[in-house]
């Protein structure tokens, strides 16, 4: 999978996970995904790691990491001496420009298949809503550090799930 999304395999293994494989539903996904992006270090790897645990403890997680970094790191070793080498090609610049707004454009592609599953999401829509407009607002209008947006929007949005997780399990519980 690591090879088939160069520049984000996000939207390969979503597919993958959920559409080919359905190991996974799509609320599983944006859960997992969720908790990948709070984590440090890259999402896809942390996804990898939790999903490789899942099913097959240390060892799968392990296995999961290896196969996501070993071609990956071999081609872009390669790339970056290549870069190095051709950088001030226009050709070349004007490709890695290209492949951003591609990678760009396949992230918002698995945000729009994720939207369904904002309707059982605790945060509720009126607030993922607000929410998402903020983080927009904060980093593409206002070109703020994405810090800022973490900060700003993040952890309210972090504090407002775990309140209304909270008076889930109280109301379930009663």
């Amino acid at each position: 999978m690591a090879l088939q999304g160069f520049g984000g395999v996000l939207t390969v293994v979503q597919r993958v996970l959920c559409e080919q494989k359905r190991w996974l539903t799509q609320t599983e996904f944006a859960e997992y995904w969720a908790v990948s992006q709070v984590l440090p270090g890259p999402n896809v790897v942390n996804l990898g790691i939790i999903l490789g645990d899942r099913y097959f403890g240390f060892r799968g997680a392990a296995v999961a990491i290896a196969g996501l970094f070993a071609a990956p790191l071999l081609i872009v070793s390669t790339l970056a001496i290549l870069y190095s080498h051709w950088s001030s090609v226009p050709m070349v610049a004007g490709a890695v420009k290209g492949m951003g707004a591609v990678a760009a454009g396949m992230i918002a592609a698995v945000g729009l298949k994720l939207i369904p599953t904002i309707r059982s999401s605790p945060v509720g829509v009126p607030i993922f809503i607000i929410a998402a407009l903020a983080t927009f607002g904060m980093v593409a209008l206002l070109r703020l550090p994405l810090i800022w947006a973490i900060a700003g929007v993040g952890i309210p949005a972090v504090l407002w799930t775990y309140h209304q997780l909270s008076q889930l399990q109280r109301t379930a519980s009663k």
